[in-house]
């Protein structure tokens, strides 16, 4: 049985709007983070996803792992960035340096060091605006669709019967995967099965994993065939489907998806004129210059 994220009907903004406006929106705002690295015209982005956060009335209970994970992931990634360099390479070409910090210790005739410039930190406080932006609009859509209308909004949204099922099925996959390996895992402890006296290298630990990986991995694959044996059952594919729920555009749905487009069309016309590019303040230059 297909299980579902964590959705509940709520009185906020997201769900106020068709789940196809909202997709639309969406869109058009990924669309236009992409174009800039600047932080002030991130800073807007990052403005719009906050409001949709706190509007969104979803708990951090409920968004909490998706959140850290995630978070984590990103202040990881970009702490690298700032320290290797990497990434800003193409956004600036000169380096104004702050301080310059050097490990008391050699590693093979190699002494760390760790350079900091305004070029790095801004580009992190950037990364940091523009991934976070994604995340959390990408984090909220789960948490705020309706799963019965997964469907309905992807066929509405101009996709075929067959794609619009498909992802259907894959956003139910990823929950039902994760609860069908909690399950395992619990039926394997009460065997006696300790996951966390694990040890060896990489492939032995992988060895031992086997008996929760093999089981979740063969009960995908027999759900996944009783699924397509269910839609040949039911001719799937033969001709247009039907669909039990119909959705309906309102006023409040086209001011959305309007400015959605003014969103992306604002951000290319800025881009067609050279902003948006990697920004620094001249003080803070002069200010490392000096």
């Amino acid at each position: 049985m297909l299980v579902t994220w964590r959705y509940r009907t709520r009185k906020s903004f997201i769900q106020w709007f068709d789940p196809r406006a909202w997709m639309i929106f969406y869109a058009c705002f990924l669309a236009g983070t992409l174009f800039f690295w600047d932080v002030r015209f991130l800073a807007v982005f990052f403005a719009i996803a906050l409001f949709s956060l706190l509007t969104s009335g979803v708990t951090w209970r409920e968004m909490r792992r998706p959140f850290l994970f995630i978070g984590g992931f990103i202040v990881i990634y970009t702490f690298l960035t700032f320290l290797t360099g990497r990434g800003g390479e193409e956004a600036y070409k000169v380096e104004h340096l702050i301080n310059k910090l050097a490990a008391p210790f050699m590693i093979f005739g190699w002494r760390p060091t760790l350079t900091i410039t305004v070029e790095r930190s801004f580009f992190a406080v950037s990364q940091l605006a523009r991934v976070f932006s994604i995340a959390i609009m990408t984090i909220l859509i789960p948490y705020t669709l309706n799963p019965s209308l997964y469907g309905v909004t992807f066929r509405g949204l101009g996709f075929p019967d067959k794609i619009a099922y498909a992802m259907d099925l894959t956003m139910r996959f990823i929950p039902t995967f994760g609860r069908d390996f909690q399950l395992t895992m619990d039926a394997q402890r009460a065997r006696g099965y300790e996951l966390e006296k694990i040890s060896g290298g990489i492939i032995e630990q992988v060895r031992k994993l086997g008996p929760l990986i093999v089981p979740v991995t063969i009960h995908a694959i027999i759900g996944s065939e009783d699924i397509i044996d269910a839609m040949d059952l039911r001719a799937f594919g033969v001709g247009p489907r039907t669909w039990l729920e119909e959705l309906h555009y309102q006023r409040r749905d086209r001011v959305l998806i309007a400015a959605g487009i003014v969103l992306l069309a604002a951000s290319l016309t800025l881009l067609m004129f050279g902003y948006g590019g990697f920004w620094v303040p001249e003080a803070l230059l002069r200010l490392a210059g000096g």
